[in-house]
């Protein structure tokens, strides 16, 4: 009898421990398809703990920005890859990507690839706006890099000086990239408008002997028109040549429609020996042809924004007397020189970008990028945007071998003041000339 009620006892333990296992299995059952629940509708709620586990590990600190990290640093860009002038955005493009790849084949920057992310604005503020939104906010690229335009960079700053980002080399001499004293995080590689239409009218004066009241300006009716268009007032203004008194024509930005332009020119043409063009290149093209179809014989110059390879595509084919008196001020030298930069730009530009030709665009975006690529190998393996912008103010007689030390200091943000001259030859081919 004791037998049986021990046995008795034995299988209702069993039972117990049955019952028991299973409540648990049912409850850790429920609790797993209610956390299965929670992830698949979104619910931020975790999983249960289980008490086997040890505690959970302290919080992670937070992953760096997209475009910073141990083994990459990302740059963004926005230019036009559409439009009238997605000719000049490619070819900066080109000219950074060589820079790019070339340092990556050598190691990088204290072991960190450099990579550019170039997003197309069409040359239109609104556009860039948006554009810079995504490199800033979604892309959370570490620097800005090579953007196109005056208009643009009116928009671009403001935001890049918000975030504490660098804007680097834009497509611009305007003043809004030149403040006095200058943006911490705005730096410049080439030379101001003003510089360069003072120089086109000392070469005029000068060189050429064209009075001061025989010189007129067509100019692009916005602050990029405006910027080269007040070189050429402070450049006339020693000649008691007034504002007021200079004759200025002009087009509307992202068109090529110049026809009252060349009319008033054609109205003063008794008057004048020279047009100083703040232009880009299809409307620069369209001008020239229009002046020359009208039979005036007038020396027309450009700043280097031009474009001045795909300025000679649209006008060589057009004739000799047509590319007559065609002068660029430049900011870099010929692409074609021999000049140690500009070798190493060519051998770039064929190994890692073969599908461009080589450009005083690209040629400037290959030597600018050279001189970020400098600053951020000062800045140290620790990188931050403060530290690279202090690296960068203190780079000083840098020697790329472009012919012109370039470098920067607290109060200047500007890399080059150097500008070279050229004429367009009837073979396409553009020969140096002295501008002094």
């Amino acid at each position: 009898m004791d037998s049986l009620k021990q046995r008795s006892g034995i299988g209702s333990r069993r039972i117990e421990l049955v019952l028991i296992g299973l409540v648990s299995a049912l409850v850790a059952g429920v609790g797993i398809a209610a956390w299965r629940y929670a992830r698949s509708s979104g619910s931020t709620a975790e999983a249960p703990a289980r008490a086997a586990e040890p505690l959970a590990a302290p919080a992670r600190a937070p992953l760096p920005a997209v475009g910073l990290s141990d083994t990459e640093v990302v740059f963004g860009m926005a230019s036009p890859f559409s439009g009238a002038n997605k000719e000049t955005g490619r070819a900066l493009k080109a000219g950074i990507d060589a820079a790019f790849a070339a340092t990556n084949a050598a190691g990088g920057v204290h072991g960190r690839r450099l990579r550019l992310v170039a997003l197309d604005d069409g040359y239109e503020p609104e556009r860039t706006k948006a554009v810079m939104k995504e490199l800033l906010e979604e892309r959370k690229v570490f620097g800005i890099v090579g953007n196109y335009g005056t208009v643009t960079a009116a928009v671009s700053i403001p935001m890049v000086m918000e975030k504490k980002v660098l804007f680097y080399a834009p497509y611009t001499g305007a003043p809004v990239s030149r403040k006095q004293p200058p943006d911490r995080y705005v730096f410049n590689f080439r030379p101001s408008y003003q510089e360069e239409t003072a120089a086109a009218v000392r070469y005029l004066l000068q060189v050429r002997r064209v009075a001061p009241e025989e010189i007129a300006v067509f100019a692009q009716e916005d602050g990029f028109g405006d910027a080269g268009f007040q070189g050429v007032v402070s450049a006339l203004a020693p000649f008691k040549r007034t504002e007021a008194q200079i004759l200025r024509v002009g087009y509307k930005r992202n068109s090529a429609d110049v026809d009252e332009a060349v009319t008033r020119i054609k109205k003063e043409s008794g008057k004048l020996k020279a047009v100083v063009m703040m232009a880009t290149y299809k409307a620069a093209a369209n001008f020239v042809e229009k002046v020359r179809s009208a039979g005036l014989d007038l020396i027309l110059t450009n700043p280097s924004v031009v474009n001045s390879a795909s300025l000679a595509e649209e006008i060589v084919p057009l004739g000799p007397k047509v590319v007559t008196d065609i002068v660029i001020t430049q900011v870099v030298p010929l692409p074609t020189s021999h000049a140690t930069a500009v070798m190493k730009f060519r051998e770039a530009l064929s190994q890692y970008v073969p599908e461009e030709s080589a450009t005083f665009a690209s040629l400037e975006a290959f030597v600018g990028a050279n001189v970020l690529i400098e600053g951020l190998r000062r800045a140290g393996p620790d990188l931050t945007t403060e530290k690279l912008v202090e690296a960068m103010e203190g780079i000083q007689g840098l020697d790329l071998g472009i012919g012109t030390p370039l470098g920067f200091s607290k109060t200047d943000h500007q890399a080059s003041h150097k500008l070279w001259g050229t004429v367009l030859e009837a073979s396409g081919k553009f020969k140096s000339i002295e501008l002094e």
